[in-house]
C-alpha cells in the first residue's frame, strides 16, 4: 500500500472532489427525505444507523455510531418516539438498561422515499465487473472504517 505521499496531488485532488461532491448530494438528498418524514436531517440518519443495528441498541450505541453526544442523542430520541418511529423498552437482560427499538410499521411509509436511491445504485454497478465491484466494495469499506475511526470516533 502506498503511503499518502507517494499519491500523486491530481489524484488527491480529484478523488477529494468525488467524495466532496457524493457527500453533498447524499446531505441534499437525506435532508429532502427527513423533510418529508417530518424529521431533521440528524434525527432521519440516526434513526437509520438504529435501523441497520442488529435489534434494539442503546443510545450510547447511538452515540458511539453517530458521532454525537449523548445528551444530543437523547434529544434525537425523544423526537423519533413523539414521532413515533422508535420506543424506549427495558432491556431484557438487565431491567437497568433502556434500549431504543424501531416501530416497523410507521417506515414501510416510507421506502417508496429511496426508491431512485437504489435504482441508481443498480444502475452504476451494472458499469463494473463483479472483479471491479470486489475492488469498490473493499475501497468503500476501509473508507468507512478509516473515516469512522479518524473522524467520527474521535
Amino acid at each position: 500500500m502506498a503511503p499518502a505521499n507517494e499519491i500523486p496531488p491530481d489524484v488527491l485532488e480529484r478523488f477529494s472532489w468525488y467524495m466532496r461532491e457524493l457527500s453533498a448530494l447524499t446531505v441534499m438528498f437525506h435532508n429532502r427525505v427527513a423533510e418529508q418524514m417530518g424529521l431533521s436531517t440528524t434525527d432521519e440518519k440516526c434513526l437509520d444507523l438504529a435501523m441497520r443495528a442488529d435489534g434494539p441498541v442503546t443510545a450510547g450505541r447511538i452515540a458511539e455510531l453517530s458521532g454525537l453526544s449523548t445528551g444530543a442523542v437523547t434529544g434525537v430520541i425523544d423526537r423519533l418516539e413523539r414521532g413515533g418511529f422508535v420506543r424506549r423498552v427495558r432491556d431484557p437482560h438487565d431491567r437497568r438498561k433502556v434500549l431504543v427499538e424501531i416501530v416497523p410499521q410507521d417506515l414501510e411509509k416510507y421506502a417508496h422515499l429511496f426508491d431512485e436511491a437504489g435504482k441508481s445504485m443498480v444502475e452504476v454497478l451494472g458499469h463494473f465487473t463483479p472483479e471491479e465491484r470486489e475492488v469498490l466494495e473493499r475501497y468503500n469499506r476501509l473508507q468507512i472504517e478509516t473515516f469512522r475511526r479518524r473522524v467520527i470516533e474521535r
